[in-house]
């Protein structure tokens, strides 16, 4: 299974020879029985699920392999890279401030590290390997973006907001991660189907409505204020949970084939993408909410 996130280039967990690895990975609950692990050189040793020569499943094992990706390196690598993202988002709202002398400057430096950030992750989403000083690079610049659009929020519409969206999305990463290993979400294709089509159509019309406000002033469709505002904010918010659920697959079927352990710092990658899509979701919400007050 294919996971990804708002920059839909990204990739699955790749093989070694470069090959997509989840292609034909099973399906939400662990690996068919019989499924062929892409990663292992002796697919028992790695896969308890293949049939042994007795034909029986889930036979003594060997050893587990050094150099493959486990639970506590996905772990640490989106630490590392959600840290870097805290870490330059408060030296950002401390440093750029956004009060009327400077607001100009410190969006201009916003709106540019958002580019850049958009580069390295396109950069990285192309790549067959992961790049940590890429995923790094990526997470430094976002947060300098996410710092000033959150000091920005802060001063001019209610300091409270920034809080709500923080512990939003703490909530609902909590929340669909129980979700998902209680196994009250299914991850299927037909699900990553329906998500990736979904996400689709609500980033273009997000760009509609941006392009629509460029040119001609004021709101543009109307998506980002009022009662279409709250029900796009919550859409995006049920996508971005849409996709930690793809992503907490993705992890899974990593760690139960071997992935190698670089492929840790794409899951840390994919995990940071999905948060940082649910707290501006979080944000722009409790901003309109807070509006409507």
């Amino acid at each position: 299974m294919r996971s990804s996130n708002p920059v839909f280039s990204r990739r699955g967990f790749s093989r070694d020879n470069g090959q997509a690895g989840f292609n034909a990975a099973p399906q939400a609950g662990g690996p068919a029985v019989g499924t062929q692990n892409p990663y292992a050189t002796n697919p028992y040793a790695a896969n308890p699920y293949a049939p042994q020569t007795d034909g029986q499943y889930g036979g003594p094992q060997a050893p587990a392999r050094a150099g493959v990706m486990t639970i506590d390196d996905v772990v640490t690598r989106t630490a590392s890279t959600l840290g870097t993202v805290v870490l330059t988002a408060v030296l950002a709202w401390v440093l750029l401030p956004v009060d009327e002398s400077n607001l100009g400057k410190s969006y201009g430096i916003a709106i540019g590290a958002a580019l850049v950030a958009l580069v390295l992750a396109l950069v990285q989403s192309f790549k067959r390997t992961p790049v940590p000083a890429l995923i790094l690079g990526y997470a430094a610049f976002e947060g300098v973006f996410l710092g000033v659009i959150s000091s920005t929020v802060s001063t001019y519409l209610s300091p409270g907001v920034v809080v709500q969206a923080v512990m939003g999305t703490m909530a609902v990463f909590a929340g669909v991660l129980f979700a998902y290993k209680m196994r009250w979400i299914r991850v299927t294709r037909r699900f990553y189907g329906f998500v990736m089509a979904a996400a689709m159509g609500f980033v273009l019309l997000m760009v509609a409505n941006l392009l629509f406000s460029v040119f001609g002033g004021g709101d543009g469709l109307g998506f980002r204020s009022g009662g279409l505002g709250i029900l796009f904010g919550v859409i995006g918010i049920i996508l971005g949970a849409c996709f930690l659920a793809l992503d907490f697959k993705q992890v899974e079927d990593g760690v139960t084939y071997g992935a190698p352990r670089e492929e840790s710092w794409m899951a840390a990658f994919g995990l940071t993408m999905t948060l940082v899509w649910i707290y501006l979701e979080m944000l722009r919400l409790f901003s309109i909410l807070s509006g409507n007050d």
